[in-house]
């Protein structure tokens, strides 16, 4: 491990979702797939349980691509490493001519590298410049977007994506205080935003900037489309047998998840016929009862496992 190599995180539910992937992955060249590949924790544990599988790891962060290369270098010759964001999946298995895999992990959220580098911006609790762009190629900044949306705008995205109750008082301090003086770090955000919601409200709910926060990395990185891009494709990339888990961190992503994979392991026969005809029953059986959860024990060494979210499913029927 290099000197700029983070210290090794703690991937979240790791055994569990070794335990659910693995039956996937006994098969001479069956394929892995991790959408969001961050410090490749979860593709390490993958790779050294399951041999005979070969790892095609997306991510859209450059940096995490980086750490990802080095730390599984052990694996090179099973290892396919691609920039990209996760709904572009059809396209990257197209290009590599792979278009059904054994297994898809999607790790939603920000990466351990994200969160711990102030200079990245996604964090409230440092000051640091408004970026929380997860590629940083992209244009669009968190400063951009307090800086120049309009106040019905930036209502908007913290209702929707923040599901902030105040979002209306919030939205409009912000553009008050900017019109004063541009937005640049985090530190005069939090503090405009905590002014703005009620002493009372404060008291609970966690930081009071946290659902802004979440707001506007969302916003800036296009994540709730791009998880609605992913997860269909996700589906239908699964061969056979082939099984999905996706970790959520907080209620917008959970439902989408929770949507996509009911509708797949409900047959597809039209209301009313006594049986159902072969070929229209579900294409997926769900492999876990609701979400699961991060036992006690987890969360009380790794803090950050505890909004997370698991579910799964495996394909048991092809549709043409």
């Amino acid at each position: 491990m290099s000197e700029q190599q983070p210290a090794r995180h703690v991937p979240v539910m790791l055994s569990r979702i070794v335990d659910l992937l693995a039956p996937a992955l006994t098969a001479p060249g069956s394929v892995h797939v991790d959408c969001t590949l961050g410090l490749g924790g979860h593709a390490e544990a993958i790779l050294t349980r399951c041999p005979e599988a070969r790892l095609i790891g997306i991510d859209r962060d450059p940096q995490a691509l980086a750490y990802a290369k080095e730390r599984l270098a052990p694996f090179a010759d099973r290892v396919t490493l691609v920039a990209a964001v996760y709904d572009e999946l059809p396209q990257v298995l197209a290009d590599l001519g792979t278009p059904r895999v054994q297994s898809i992990l999607a790790d939603l959220g920000l990466s351990s590298l994200q969160i711990d580098r102030a200079d990245r911006g996604f964090a409230y609790a440092v000051d640091a410049p408004l970026d929380m762009r997860m590629d940083g190629s992209q244009p669009l900044t968190a400063a951009a977007v307090v800086n120049t949306y309009s106040a019905a705008d930036l209502q908007r995205i913290l209702s929707r994506f923040g599901e902030e109750r105040f979002a209306p008082r919030v939205a409009r301090a912000i553009v008050t205080a900017r019109e004063v003086e541009p937005f640049t770090t985090s530190a005069r955000l939090v503090s405009v935003v905590a002014d703005a919601i009620p002493m009372a409200a404060r008291k609970t709910g966690g930081h009071p900037a946290k659902r802004t926060f979440q707001a506007l990395r969302i916003e800036v990185n296009r994540e709730l489309a791009a998880l609605d891009g992913l997860l269909p494709a996700a589906v239908a990339a699964l061969a056979l047998g082939g099984r999905l888990v996706v970790l959520s961190y907080h209620s917008l992503e959970d439902r989408a998840v929770k949507n996509v994979l009911r509708v797949a392991s409900e047959d597809r026969a039209p209301r009313g016929l006594p049986v159902v005809p072969p070929g229209f029953g579900p294409e997926l059986a769900l492999l876990t009862r609701g979400a699961e959860k991060p036992s006690a024990e987890e969360i009380s060494t790794n803090p950050r496992a505890a909004s997370a979210r698991l579910r799964a499913a495996e394909r048991i029927e092809d549709v043409a």
